[in-house]
Order: C-alpha cells, then sequence, then structure tokens
C-alpha cells in the first residue's frame, strides 16, 4: 500500500492521475465492503469530482500539496454538508448538515479526497463498534473479531487500505485502542489542537478528533492538515503549528522515556506485555534513557471517565427529543409522549445506559458524592502525569490490556468491554496527546500496540520516538491477507 509521499510523488510525475487513485479506493471499498463493514456511506461522486479537480490544477503546472488526491475516510460523527452525518444512531438516521466542520473544510481545501463516513459506536460510545445501529464492522486481520471502537471503522478501512488515511474523534481510547486492534497508527492531539466544531458531541471536556495512518509519516502529515486555531471552537488554542514531519528522525538520543509501572500487571495479557517490553528496550537501543515511573492514582481513570464523561454525554445528548432535528416518533399524544418515545426509539442501549447513569451522577443528593469527587480525581491524575513529565519526556505503556476480541464476546458485559479503555482514559482525562502504533503480533497474529503519551503540545516528540521506533522494526511492512 503506497503512503501519501509516494502517491503525491507519483501525482506530480503525472505516473498517475488522481482518479485513477480514487478510483482504485473505490474499487477496493467495494470489494472489501461486504466483509468489512466499515463504510456507512460511500461518497464516490463526490471522490471522483475532487479527484478531477486535482488532475485539473496538476495539468495547469499548479502546486499541489501532500494530502491533495489522497483517498481518506472520515468518522461518521464529523457534519459534512449535504452527505448524511449519523453518528452511527437511528436518531439521526436522516440528518443531512447544512454546514462543513471545520477538519472536513480544512481537508477539502488541501485537495484531499473524501472517499466515505465511516462506521463508528452509536455516538461514539464504545469499544468495538457493535453498538452501530447500522451494521458490525470487522477487523482486517481476523474478520470473527472487533476492530476496536469507538472509530473502528476508520481504524480498519485505513488497515485494509480502502484509504490511505482517517480522521476519528477519541474521548476516552476511540482512535489509539482500535488503532492498536488493528495494527495502524493513531493519535489523539493534545485537548484543543484540532478545531471541534462541527464533530457532534458526546463528552465535550474529553472529546478529540485525531489521524489514522498506516505509517507515522503519514499520520504527522494528516496532523499539519487539521491542527490549528479555530475562532468557532470556544476550546480552541491560539498555538504556533510546526511541520510535525520535520521531527521524524531516526535516533533517540538523549530523550528520557518513561514506562508507567502500574500499566504492567494483573488484567495485561502475557503476549501484550511481551511485545511491548521488547519494543521499550528497543527504544533504549535507539539512544533512549529508559526509567520506571509511577503514576499512583493512574488506576482511578477508568471510575473517574465512567462519571465524567456519561454526566457530559446526559447534557448532551438532552438536545435529541423530537423536536428541531434528529428523529421524531410518529402520532405521539402529547409532548411527554413524543419525548419519551423518541428518545426510546432513537438510542441504543448503551447510549441509553450512559445517558442514564450520567443523569443519575447529576442529579440532587449525588452530584457532590460524584461528579464532584470524579472532577477532584481528574486533577489528582493530572498532578501525576505533571510529576511525571518533570521526570522524563515521554511516557510508555501498553495501548490496550489485550489483542482483538471475538465479536460478541463482550456484548453483555459492559464491566469488562469498558476495561479495554483502561490505558487510555486517562490521557483524555488529563488533555494530553497520545499516539499508539504497532509494536508486534500475538499467537494468533493480532496486531498490538504501544502507546506513547507527551506532555501538552508535545506531539513532536511522540512522532520522533514513534518514527524512530517504526524505522527501526518490520511491522509497518506487515499487511492483513484480505482478498
Amino acid at each position: 500500500m503506497a503512503s501519501i509521499r509516494e502517491l503525491h510523488q507519483q501525482l506530480v510525475s503525472k505516473e498517475r492521475s488522481a482518479v485513477e487513485i480514487t478510483q482504485e479506493a473505490l474499487n477496493r471499498i467495494e470489494a472489501l465492503e461486504p466483509k468489512l463493514h466499515s463504510f456507512l456511506c460511500v461518497t464516490a461522486n463526490k471522490a471522483l469530482e475532487q479527484a478531477a479537480s486535482v488532475d485539473a490544477k496538476i495539468a495547469t503546472g499548479e502546486e499541489i500539496g501532500l494530502l491533495a488526491g489522497i483517498p481518506i475516510g472520515i468518522k461518521d460523527n464529523m457534519c459534512t454538508q449535504g452527505i448524511p452525518t449519523t453518528c452511527a444512531s437511528r436518531m439521526l438516521e436522516n440528518f443531512v448538515p447544512s454546514y462543513e466542520s471545520t477538519v472536513t473544510q480544512k481537508l477539502a481545501d488541501s485537495g484531499a479526497v473524501m472517499v466515505g463516513k465511516t462506521n463508528l459506536d452509536e455516538f461514539a460510545m464504545g469499544s468495538s463498534t457493535e453498538n452501530s445501529a447500522y451494521q458490525v464492522t470487522a477487523n482486517p486481520w481476523d474478520v470473527s473479531r472487533v476492530p476496536g471502537g469507538s472509530s473502528g471503522g476508520s481504524a480498519a478501512a485505513v488497515a485494509a487500505g480502502e484509504c490511505t488515511v482517517a480522521l476519528g474523534s477519541d474521548t476516552g481510547g476511540s482512535i489509539r485502542q482500535p488503532a492498536s486492534f488493528c495494527g495502524v497508527v493513531g493519535m489523539k492531539p493534545t485537548y484543543g489542537l484540532v478545531s471541534r466544531f462541527g464533530l457532534v458531541a458526546f463528552a465535550s471536556s474529553l472529546d478529540q478528533i485525531g489521524p489514522f495512518g498506516r505509517t507515522v509519516e503519514d499520520t504527522a502529515i494528516l496532523l499539519n492538515a487539521i491542527a490549528g486555531y479555530d475562532p468557532k471552537d470556544s476550546t480552541s488554542l491560539k498555538v504556533e503549528i510546526p511541520d510535525y514531519t520535520q521531527f521524524l528522525k531516526p535516533d533517540l538520543n538523549k530523550l528520557r522515556i518513561g514506562v508507567i509501572k502500574e500499566t504492567f500487571g494483573e488484567g495485561l495479557d502475557s503476549a501484550v506485555a511481551q511485545a511491548v517490553t521488547t519494543a521499550i528496550a528497543q527504544l533504549k537501543n535507539l539512544g533512549a534513557e529508559v526509567q520506571e515511573i509511577s503514576c499512583p492514582r493512574f488506576r482511578y481513570g477508568l471510575p473517574t471517565y465512567y462519571i465524567i464523561a456519561p454526566a457530559e454525554a446526559s447534557a448532551n445528548l438532552a438536545r435529541y427529543d423530537g423536536v428541531k432535528y434528529g428523529s421524531r416518533t410518529p402520532n405521539p399524544e402529547n409532548l411527554l409522549d413524543m419525548y419519551m418515545r423518541t428518545r426510546a426509539e432513537g438510542f441504543g442501549a448503551e447510549v441509553k445506559r450512559r445517558i442514564m447513569v450520567g443523569t443519575y451522577t447529576l442529579s440532587a443528593g449525588y452530584y457532590d458524592a460524584y461528579y464532584i469527587k470524579a472532577q477532584k480525581v481528574r486533577t489528582l491524575i493530572k498532578q501525576d502525569f505533571k510529576n511525571a513529565f518533570e521526570q522524563v519526556d515521554v511516557l510508555a505503556c501498553p495501548t490496550v490490556p489485550t489483542t482483538a476480541f471475538k465479536a460478541g464476546k463482550k456484548r453483555n458485559d459492559p464491566l469488562s468491554m469498558y476495561l479495554s479503555d483502561l490505558m487510555t482514559i486517562t490521557v483524555n482525562l488529563a488533555g494530553l496527546p497520545g499516539l499508539s502504533l504497532p509494536c508486534g503480533f500475538d499467537e494468533h497474529g493480532l496486531p498490538i500496540g504501544l502507546q506513547l503519551i507527551g506532555n501538552v503540545l508535545r506531539e513532536d516528540q511522540l512522532f520522533q520516538v514513534a518514527y524512530a521506533y517504526e524505522q527501526a522494526t518490520t511491522w509497518k511492512t506487515q499487511l492483513p491477507q484480505l482478498n
């Protein structure tokens, strides 16, 4: 599978046209979708139009950017003007936005070719993409297994070569966990680095849009295109955005890496522990100074997250009441009946579960006991990271405690499903950048992910470590065998 830079070279040398590259991606989608179900909607006509416009620029001698003509998938919780945005929910089944999200607008401006909207857990709530109201996405390495979630469609599409890169969103691990399960690179940027305008809200203090790529360089190129200040997003950071590709260097001299002690122990699969330990040894060989670091409150991330995120979801999803937009139940008896039936019919089981938990924790008498306490623990978790980054530059740990599990295995066991996000959640609570990249396979040939965590706005260091490791190993050359 060609990288962004290789495709760019083919375009500028006129070896291939953008229309040919796009058509090849569309053909692959058509061939693989009956097995994979990565896409909720394929935008073939729009993609070919965008590709033709790139070819027209090349024909007139106009210089094109790196992303021009590159096939990209967009998670279906980012608004796309004139194209359905369903969040994989019956509630937004017929919703066609009248405006474009900032990230998709930036990509369109850069000449990227959107081949479709990818599947997700409904409203981005889940860790397996089994909570989609429309279809269950399969893992390209073993179609009987899940691709992870909630951005499972984007991760699977990139792993299977249906598109070169893709966008996902990450609220508690929804980019990094599927990246680990599907053997691709996925990054959750610093909170506020990428605009959330046009991203359908789940938990506003945790949500962040980020890139998926087959390689570290592709991921860095995509982040270059979407990062930056946006006045339409009140949480957007006004900071200088560097060119992340300039930090892709092959050595790690004098870089200090801390291994989070609390992530190794009970519940960690032995194959994952072995692969991650070997990867950390490799980082040491590349010149990094490696030491063990303790983040004592790390294990409280899961209960803290499952109070704060559902509380914010309950507030954000209150707007889906059958009045302004989205689904409305037919022939309600009165206003209350319309509210109740619309929400009962429009939301799936996991979304209802989180709304109920969130409403409970925000209710009188429980607000102080749960929500306020969770926010205090969140502050302590941030403090642990702050202390850690006084000693090291980058933190390392497994991305997920296991490899991809069989579809259906955890569907009726929410707690076991929530544990999939054990290693990723604290990064969102602290607003830090995190990156997952492939670091090996288990005995079933399933990918394992190494998670790197950086200090605020230190994506540059994450890319540096990830690139050096990727260049020193052969994981990126191994692809799922799909016919």
